[in-house]
């Protein structure tokens, strides 16, 4: 058994259904502490279950030392019923060439190939011109508000910046390489309640449907979502999106009509447009269609984080080069998916991107990951600091 499939293994029998870390980052620690890491244990987040968040730093011996960070999450997903795995979600397994278990893929894997590379980096390269560290929390699957946007906020206190950083989120899409992300859309959500004047059905004259005082606005905001005209996008990004998630209104009640309706909405957005510029587009829409004309309506906007790219430059050229040495495959640059951790750590490091495995069965029944994977993984990851320390 290759070292780094054992340790995905120990870190898949650790059960850490967030924010419970379950003792990984304790594993993980010392497998660092024995390489010279100084660990920095930093909890966050109210009792009885607090928020575990590791910081692993070992400092290189030469001046002006750039730093490169291996950021990652050890908290998973909850299985889901165990009886519809094939196996125990917390037992890992192997089988039809894969290893399966909750976290195999998001992102255990890729945890235990961050530290097998850096061991086999430094069994090669004692001396290396590189101050390496490790970020891993067990907030990233919720909340995420005790976890690495916690450390980060921790070292930029202190004025710690970074050069590189690399995030393990499985990436790739079809075989191990083709997909690295160098950029997420930020999120902005909103949610809008307008009153009206509850009342029976059939005497409208003495009620105010707020449905349908809400009606032009939303039929606006859809058109505009379905034309793209949010903003164009770019390069690296889509046009920004605009989705509802929840309309809520009414008693229940076939003749009652509603006292208020709740909307809850969502943009995606990217470096084309702001929370700034987003914000004053659906107010502009619900001026214009005279809500604010004796209407009762509140408007309350959340980030939940801002975009961020990652131009081709220093380290995208390691990490495609690395995956080029070690599969043959040409990796593409992509921005697509949701959010994840990358976006505290990109307001401390101008060079920031995600790339690990296969990411098909990620929060599914049945995780799992190619066995021929995971040491193809560490390869790439070892190759990427190798890459680094001689570009230092």
């Amino acid at each position: 058994m290759s070292r780094t499939l054992a340790l995905a293994e120990q870190l898949i029998a650790r059960p850490s259904v967030t924010p419970d870390d379950g003792g990984c980052q304790r594993l993980l620690g010392e497998r660092l502490a024995a390489l010279g890491f100084a660990l920095e244990p930093i909890e966050r987040g109210p009792l009885p279950l607090r928020v575990s968040n590791l910081w692993a730093f070992r400092a290189s011996a030469h001046p002006g030392a750039k730093t490169v960070v291996l950021a990652g999450h050890t908290d998973v997903v909850p299985p889901g019923p165990p009886e519809q795995w094939r196996s125990p979600p917390f037992e890992p397994s192997q089988r039809e060439g894969r290893l399966y278990g909750r976290g195999a893929c998001d992102m255990k894997t890729s945890l235990a190939a961050f530290v097998v590379a850096i061991e086999e980096f430094l069994a090669a390269h004692p001396d290396p011109r590189l101050n390496l560290a490790l970020l891993l929390t067990s907030d990233e699957e919720g909340p995420a508000v005790d976890g690495t946007v916690a450390v980060c906020d921790a070292l930029a206190a202190r004025g710690q910046r970074f050069d590189y950083c690399l995030v393990g989120e499985p990436s790739s899409v079809h075989v191990l390489g083709d997909t690295l992300k160098n950029g997420r859309r930020g999120t902005l959500s909103g949610r809008l309640t307008v009153k009206g004047i509850q009342g029976h059905i059939a005497y409208p004259k003495k009620t105010r449907n707020p449905v349908h005082l809400l009606a032009p606005a939303l039929a606006q905001w859809v058109a505009i979502n379905a034309a793209g005209g949010w903003d164009a996008g770019n390069a690296f990004f889509e046009p920004t999106s605009w989705q509802i998630s929840n309309i809520h209104a009414g008693t229940g009640a076939s003749n009652v009509v509603p006292g208020e309706v709740v909307v809850d909405f969502n943009f995606r957005f990217c470096t084309e447009s702001t929370p700034e510029s987003l914000q004053q587009r659906i107010h502009e829409t619900l001026d214009a269609q005279g809500l604010k004309r004796g209407v009762d309506y509140t408007l309350a906007w959340t980030v939940g984080g801002l975009p961020f790219l990652t131009e081709p430059g220093a380290l995208v050229d390691a990490v495609r080069a690395a995956i080029h040495d070690e599969t043959g495959v040409n990796a593409e640059l992509s921005t697509s998916g949701g959010t994840s951790d990358a976006r505290f750590i990109a307001d401390l490091c101008d060079q920031v991107i995600e790339f690990g495995p296969v990411n098909d069965s990620i929060h599914k029944i049945d995780e799992h990951i190619g066995l021929d994977e995971i040491d193809r993984l560490t390869a790439i990851y070892r190759r990427v600091l190798e890459r680094l320390d001689r570009m230092n």
